[in-house]
């Protein structure tokens, strides 16, 4: 026990065992829904089993998170990252995309920000976006979350064609509408918010988890799902090495301008993505430096990047640093032993993964709003009334949701800060990665016109 103490440095950041341990258990409850969820959003639009992609997701989840605690020290922890898989689900698959081709995107892209973590060069990134921006962002992702979760429910609906810029017959010319509850799915959905939001005010610790198998009880008795009569109650990991079976589909789909642009796109989310989750949930811990940096991000990056690897390698979309986290962190959690002892309870929680086939997606929609909001409360901190600040913020917050697109709204957010700094006569005060990033965004908007110009 001594030996772990010292090794994760109980001491120096004032914990103990039992208090890690604890923090450990408080993740992984409050994490455990994207087991039965990660499948309920990306196996229908990818063709997979929804019970390979649970077992894939607690497996590859399991050994990240492990990974974290091992080699960050920090009580972060790692699983199939909630607005990457709606990337992946819908953007890559509109492209034509099969599964193989779109975990292969996955596994592209993490390997090059793995090379720009080796270099050095996400953690400079990292380091030189305005603190604003970084929680910007983590706010963006949050409020795309709820929206999907209301979708999900079947709450909100398109008033033209969801996924389509061609309009329904019926189109009444409104973008996103309220269907009044009048099927039972919706009536499902509706008492699990409410019951979800009960047990989380009430600080039952594993409230997601209780409210997910709650509501797809009632959703049992109300006939929204239904318990398949072939189910055999063993792991299933057909998911795994989907990411290598034809990682370079992408490029004979969309040729090589428009793969390049693809996987440039997917990176520039998964690379951002981490920014808010490990600011936000360092500082809460106490453990970030006054300006927002984090002593040893490198390690963690280094996880987080070889983590979008593991996630395409194992067909379970990217893996990222969850917000969650904090829940942990609100235990006591200071050291990397809190993730490991959430990664254990991940791989001993496999053997659940043939539960994803009963659970309907109303059961774990109001999981999605309750995560939304635990991402939006770091809006708190960011200084809306400086124009500098705040109207960038702005556009990264509200077009993340409103594009269903994370790096529409990370480019908007970027460029708009430069170019206000430059309006404002403080180009000098701009960083020069944050010029470099900036114009990468504006290369990325003007992808089409880019392809149309090139020759063929």
């Amino acid at each position: 026990m001594d030996a772990i103490a010292r090794y994760f440095k109980f001491a120096e950041r004032g914990t103990n065992l039992a208090t890690e341990a604890r923090a450990g258990l408080t993740t992984f409850l409050v994490m455990a829904y994207i087991i039965f969820l990660n499948g309920n959003i990306i196996a229908k639009p990818l063709g997979l089993d929804p019970v390979a992609v649970a077992a894939g997701t607690a497996l590859i989840g399991g050994i990240m998170t492990i990974a974290m605690g091992v080699v960050g020290n920090y009580p972060f922890a790692l699983a199939a990252g909630l607005g990457i898989n709606a990337l992946v689900a819908f953007t890559l698959t509109a492209k034509g995309l099969d599964a193989k081709g779109a975990m292969g995107v996955i596994v592209i892209e993490g390997v090059i920000i793995t090379l720009l973590v080796a270099v050095g060069l996400r953690e400079a990134i990292m380091n030189a976006v305005p603190l604003a921006l970084k929680r910007s962002i983590g706010v963006g992702i949050g409020l795309f979350i709820l929206f999907i979760g209301f979708a999900n429910g079947g709450l909100i609906q398109s008033g033209c064609s969801p996924f389509s810029k061609v309009p329904l017959p019926a189109c009444d010319g409104t973008l996103v509408t309220m269907s009044f509850p009048d099927t039972a799915g919706q009536a499902v959905f509706i008492i699990g918010l409410f019951l979800t939001f009960a047990l989380y005010v009430m600080k039952v610790r594993a409230a997601l988890v209780i409210s997910i198998l709650v509501t797809t009880v009632i959703a049992l008795l109300a006939g929204v799902t239904s318990i398949p009569k072939d189910m055999v109650v063993s792991a299933n990991f057909s998911t795994l090495g989907l990411g290598l079976q034809d990682p370079f589909q992408v490029f004979g789909k969309l040729g090589l301008i428009g793969a390049v642009l693809t996987i440039f796109a997917i990176m520039l989310s998964d690379f951002f993505d981490t920014m808010g989750t490990v600011t936000g949930i360092a500082a809460e811990a106490g453990l970030s430096r006054p300006d927002g940096s984090v002593p040893g991000v490198g390690r963690v990056l280094v996880v987080d990047s070889l983590a979008a690897v593991a996630g395409g390698l194992g067909g379970v979309s990217s893996n990222t640093t969850y917000i969650e986290s904090a829940a942990g962190v609100a235990e006591g959690g200071r050291t990397g032993f809190t993730s490991v002892v959430t990664g254990v309870l991940f791989l001993l929680a496999i053997v659940l993964s043939p539960i994803a086939l009963i659970v309907p997606a109303q059961a774990t929609a109001p999981a999605l709003v309750l995560v939304g909001y635990l991402m939006f409360m770091q809006v708190k901190d960011i200084p809306v009334g400086d124009v500098e600040d705040g109207l960038p913020a702005l556009l990264t917050m509200i077009l993340m949701p409103l594009t269903y697109d994370i790096t529409v709204g990370i480019g908007a957010g970027f460029i708009s800060w430069v170019f206000l700094k430059v309006v404002r006569g403080k180009a000098a005060a701009v960083h020069p990665l944050m010029w470099v990033v900036s114009i990468g965004f504006v290369i990325f908007f003007a992808k089409d016109w880019i392809e149309a110009i090139l020759p063929k």
